[in-house]
């Protein structure tokens, strides 16, 4: 595994070891450290087309069309025909995180889901196999007879963006397909709110079913929520999944205010807290937020300026560890902060997955903890039961970093790692 973030300080733990073995691409829950990701399987296609293709098909534009799929399949072949389809993007909220997970770990991952069972050339399944990371452990995909999701989207000469949304047979994961080995032993599960509105469906019992695997072997819970008008519909459902099984939240400021019903990511997050052990929110232009719990006396005051907002001074502690709430004797609400990295791209060129960039980053220190522990379980690291390896304001600038390289190119996930070493970046900025 490498090590998060870019330090000048020496490694903790011996990452050159020699590995006498050869290596293994299946996850060996007993033995290796990995994310455990389960997800909605769906592809990303990108065509553009004319105004005249969306009325033929009485597609609303500028909408978000869920379809039935023997017409979005009329839809797929005739932009195929067309020549029309300019990408296919591997997709999936949680799918994007988990392939960056293993690109900036360098490490073993795991994806539950579906997957075609007959794949065939140029096919969506195909597209989705090809644009992930080869580290991700696709081996425990239950195989269904259909295909896998679809989100068309249709660019008109106008720039406008319509969607059209086949959801194919992504719900159809079974409870009794869940690997329980790889759940008890993850060093954390991550998953979306996205299943919770699948009503009816097998994979609303999957996911309850892994959660509360998850929760009795104290695996650490990661939801991201999806989209804002996803966390209007299903305000109260997802609140009670939050404070039920999930310790960490990740969204963007919509989506929080939706939420909570807080415009200010920080009063947000300060009600999200009574529900969770750790929040992530993402705020655009204004940078992203990470939130949790630290014992009084264990905290650790920043050097950095201290900031105020709706909070006096709430960055003060952002140096201290997370932990999580019932594990602090006397526990304290910390708030981190940081500005976009860089300032921000010149030109965003996609915004699609730079939270799950973000996320990805948060899930790399967690699992470097975690291996960090099983290797060097007597160190002064793990004197307390820290849920992440670095600080709050550590992974703040891990998160920013991975968050940026997502805005500056075209597809919603990484193509690469973060270079080892970079003129652009400030040695200083690592090492605060």
């Amino acid at each position: 595994m490498k090590f998060p973030g870019h330090r000048k300080i020496k490694h903790y733990f011996p990452v050159s070891a020699p590995k006498p073995e050869l290596p293994r691409f299946e996850v060996d829950p007993r033995r290796d450290t990995y994310v455990l990701g389960l997800d909605q399987v769906i592809v990303d296609v990108v065509a553009k087309v004319d105004d005249a293709f969306l009325l033929q098909h009485g597609i609303g534009k500028g909408l978000s069309n869920l379809v039935e799929h023997d017409k979005a399949d009329r839809i797929y072949q005739q932009l195929l025909s067309l020549g029309a389809i300019s990408d296919h993007f591997a997709g999936g909220t949680i799918g994007n995180t988990v392939h960056n997970y293993s690109v900036l770990a360098d490490d073993k991952s795991v994806l539950l889901g579906v997957m075609s069972a007959n794949i065939t050339l140029g096919s969506p399944a195909y597209h989705y196999l090809c644009h992930t990371s080869s580290k991700v452990d696709l081996n425990h995909l239950q195989a269904v007879q259909g295909d896998v999701g679809r989100g068309i989207t249709l660019i008109t000469p106008d720039g406008e963006r319509t969607f059209v949304i086949d959801p194919g047979d992504m719900d159809q994961l079974t409870a009794a397909g869940i690997p329980a080995e790889l759940v008890t032993n993850a060093s954390a599960l991550v998953l979306s709110a996205y299943p919770l509105r699948a009503t009816g469906q097998p994979i609303i019992a999957a996911m309850q079913h892994t959660l509360q695997l998850a929760n009795q072997a104290e695996v650490p819970v990661v939801m991201s929520l999806g989209t804002r008008h996803l966390v209007e519909e299903l305000r109260s459902t997802i609140q009670h999944t939050a404070s039920q099984h999930v310790q960490i939240l990740a969204m963007n400021e919509q989506e929080a205010e939706a939420l909570t019903g807080h415009e200010d990511p920080l009063l947000a997050a300060e009600a999200i807290l009574e529900w969770v052990d750790m929040v992530l929110i993402t705020a655009g232009a204004d940078g992203l937020y990470l939130c949790g719990y630290t014992d009084e006396a264990l905290k650790r005051e920043t050097s950095h300026p201290i900031k105020s907002g709706s909070l006096a001074d709430f960055n003060r502690f952002e140096f201290s560890r997370p932990m999580l709430r019932r594990d602090c004797n006397q526990p304290l609400k910390v708030y981190s902060h940081i500005d976009p990295y860089l300032g921000g791209p010149e030109r965003i060129a996609n915004t699609n997955g730079a939270g799950d960039g973000a996320l990805a980053a948060l899930l790399h220190d967690m699992a470097a903890n975690h291996h960090h522990r099983q290797l060097q379980p007597m160190s002064s690291k793990h004197e307390q039961p820290y849920l992440a390896y670095s600080s709050f304001a550590q992974i703040c600038k891990y998160a920013n970093r991975v968050s940026y390289e997502i805005l500056v190119q075209y597809a919603s996930r990484l193509s690469k790692g973060l270079p080892e070493r970079e003129d652009s970046l400030e040695e200083a900025y690592w090492e605060r």
